[in-house]
This record gives C-alpha cells, structure tokens and sequence, in this order.
C-alpha cells in the first residue's frame, strides 16, 4: 500500500475526494478542513494499492493539484487493517507489475544529477578497480562495480525516452559522459601517482591477468550480459527492489573497464585503453537498450491489462 498526503485548495477538496472514491483500491481516507497553512486549505489522508496508484496520481495531477496544492506519496510498511486488504484485493493486477512513473522520473532525476557526491562515488570506484586489474583481483571488481554510481544515469535515459522528457535525457545523458571522463582523468593521475611510488607497473598492467581480463576483451557476452543487467536493473527500479540492483551493479563491466582504459593510458597501452573503451561503450549501449525496450513492455503490458479490466468493468478509473 501507498499513503498519499494532499493539501488541496479549499474550492478543490470535494472534486480530489471524490476522484479518491471512485478509483478502485483505495481506503482510510480523511478530509482535515482547514488544517493546512502553507499553502492555505485542507489536507487529505489516503491509502491507495500500488497497482491503482499512477491513475489516481494522474488524475490528481489533472486538478493541478501539483501547482494549486501538494501531493506527497510515501510507502506503507505495515498495515494492519481488513480495510486496506479487500482494497489490494480490488485493485487491478498485481502490485509488483505496477509502475509509478511519477516515481521512476523522480528517483531517475536525483540518481541522474551531475553533483559532487556523484562525481566522488564514481572517480572512487574506478579508482579501486584501477587497483583491481593491476592487481588481477576479481574481489577489488567486484567492490568497485557495487560502488559505481551509474546506473542511476542510464536509468535516466532510459526513463526519459519512454517519457519523452528531453531535460531528464539531457541531464541523465550529461551525468553519464562527464562523470566517466572526470573519473577517467583523475584515474590517470592516481596511476601515475602509483606508478611513481612503486605501486603499479606496467608489467602487471600487460602480463598475464586471468581474472580481470576480460575488462578490455568485448565480445557477445559482454553485449547479452549487459542487455541482461539493463533490464534486471530497470525491473528493480519499477518494482523498489534495491536487492536486486546490488546484484545488477556487479554483474556489468562499465566502472572496471574505465579503470582499465585510464591505467592504460597513463602507461600509452592503446590496445588496452581502445579495447577497454569498446567494453565500456558496448556495455553502457546494452543497458540504456534493455532499459527502454524493458519500460516499454511494461509500459504496453499495464495499459493492456487496464484496457481490458475497464471493458469487464471491474475498475471505473
């Protein structure tokens, strides 16, 4: 279930509260005359199933409640009531197939802000996985590709062409190329600075890397595996399951092959840094592609199921 919290101007109130009445899958609500000060008017109280959510979202927006008023949206962990069973039970389809694109941009957009947190998570991980392939130490991949940051920009993208939002690719799309070249410059920097004091040598950087070589080798499997990855993780953004984007994070070759690209420029590696710079190209292709193609088919698949409810006539949204 989801709690939504309204502030709605006073000549507004009756037409948002009968919209909540109407939609299917909704309960507990409660009109608080008055109660709200900045801006002036009522609040609203509502519990509403996740798979009736983004119509009812619609349609408050539609009030241009978002402008005139507020609408907050935060999940229920517990709810211990009949009431909010029968409404899941009402709702149409299953709460883990809905999609709250409000959500989804919101989340995207903050995930897909050049910022200097941003820019600190990624330079750090490609700088461990710097350490890893001169090392040959999968653990160190591993630990970098958990840290990296940038599915939330892919994600962007993604979100933006099936939303058809231009900002949100543009700043999705900004994150991405500025991040993964200011990671890459300061990487080069950190590698002479380690192979200045003994760290790192070029030797370790071409011998033979069994574990991490594959970081500079694309082939198919790099392709599938990250068109795999694109649409577990946008799966995982749709459905709120954060386990499950740990497990995408690193199962993709983007930070490690950074990392490998800027280890072997500083060394002037061109077959390493080209190859690593395919790898990361091809992966970060296959993502955004399976993203798309993935909220797309959800996209398709919810309307679908919608269309053929309303003709039963089991929901009135």
């Amino acid at each position: 279930m989801l709690h939504l919290r309204l502030i709605t101007p006073s000549g507004q109130t009756e037409d948002a509260v009968r919209l909540i009445e109407k939609t299917v899958g909704t309960t507990h609500l409660c009109v608080l005359t008055g109660a709200a000060r900045d801006p002036a008017g009522d609040v609203i109280l509502c519990d509403v199933a996740r798979e009736s959510a983004d119509d009812l979202l619609s349609g408050l927006k539609n009030l241009n409640l978002d402008t005139t008023g507020s609408i907050a949206v935060e999940n229920v962990d517990l709810s211990l009531s009949d009431r909010a069973d029968r409404a899941e039970k009402e709702a149409p389809g299953e709460s883990a197939d809905a999609v709250l694109w409000e959500q989804l941009t919101e989340a995207t957009h903050e995930e897909s802000t050049l910022s200097v947190t941003y820019l600190a998570f990624l330079t750090l991980a490609t700088m461990i996985a710097a350490c890893g392939v001169v090392l040959d130490n999968a653990i160190l991949i591993v630990g970098a590709m958990a840290v990296g940051p940038e599915f939330g920009p892919l994600a962007g993208i993604s979100t933006a062409a099936v939303q058809r939002k231009p900002r949100l690719a543009l700043r999705s799309l900004t994150a991405l190329l500025v991040g993964f070249a200011v990671a890459i410059a300061l990487t080069v920097l950190f590698s002479l600075f380690m192979d200045a004091v003994g760290l790192f040598t070029q030797q370790q950087l071409e011998g033979d890397r069994p574990q991490t070589g594959f970081v500079y080798a694309p082939d198919w499997f790099s392709f599938v595996v990250a068109v795999l990855a694109g649409a577990a993780g946008t799966l995982s953004l749709t459905s709120a399951k954060s386990g499950a984007l740990v497990g995408v994070a690193i199962s993709v070759t983007t930070v490690p092959a950074a990392a490998n690209a800027a280890v072997a420029l500083s060394y002037g590696d061109t077959i390493q840094t080209w190859g690593s710079t395919e790898q990361l190209l091809l992966n970060l292709l296959g993502i955004t592609l399976a993203g798309t193609l993935t909220l797309l088919t959800q996209k398709h698949l919810w309307r679908k199921q919608h269309a053929r409810l309303r003709r039963q006539g089991t929901t009135t949204v």
